[in-house]
């Protein structure tokens, strides 16, 4: 099997994680006044569009189908 089959099993395993996954993601807001530093953090988990999903698990069995083709 050649390393374009992988890449593509690769792309489709992450590809259909990050429909159920969530990112996580923290935003730093800060505010200094004469020396003096106040600041918040936040933290937010969002999952990725559901587009790039279809985009990543559709490249991943493109470069599978690649891949098998190249082998035979």
């Amino acid at each position: 099997m050649k390393a374009l089959f992988w890449v593509g099993l690769v792309l489709l395993i992450l590809g259909l994680a990050s429909l159920v996954v969530p990112i996580p993601r923290t935003d730093r807001e800060s505010l200094t006044v004469a020396g003096v530093s106040l600041g918040v953090e936040a933290q937010h988990q969002e999952k990725l569009s559901p587009a790039l999903s279809a985009v990543m698990i559709l490249g991943g069995l493109g470069a599978m189908a690649a891949g098998r083709r190249k082998n035979s």
